[in-house]
């Protein structure tokens, strides 16, 4: 394939997926105060990022000792490798804790523990 044919292929792939990012965006948007939604909406990313690295990505790795590395010096070039980060439990519970103490009364800039915690889940 050649040089020209290529750089069609990688504008009109940038393309597609510009448009589906904004598609994703405007769905959460437009759900932005519904978690479930939201939850739905992340499951099916997550589920998304599964199916086509299991049955369509690992297919497509390349035989040759040159392919594998002109892949991996562009995963290295872009960024590495996608990942679909997870939400611990302790997260959650922040916001838990932080209405709790608005509730009764105390400041919401507490020192408890668990805000301290997951504070840090979201830093990755």
């Amino acid at each position: 394939m050649g040089e020209e044919r290529e750089e069609q292929l990688s504008n009109e792939l940038a393309v597609e997926l510009k448009a589906i990012a904004q598609r994703v965006r405007q769905i959460a948007q437009e759900r932005q105060q519904d978690s479930l939604s939201l939850l739905a909406l992340l499951r099916l990313l997550e589920g998304l990022h599964r199916e086509i690295r299991d049955e369509m990505f690992q297919e497509s790795l390349p035989n040759s000792r040159h392919e594998l590395y002109a892949l991996l010096r562009d995963m290295e070039a872009e960024g590495g490798w996608p990942y679909v980060h997870r939400m611990k439990l302790r997260s959650l519970l922040a916001n838990l804790v932080v209405e709790e103490e608005s509730e009764a009364g105390e400041p919401s800039g507490g020192s408890s523990a668990l805000q301290t915690e997951a504070k840090g889940d979201f830093q990755h």
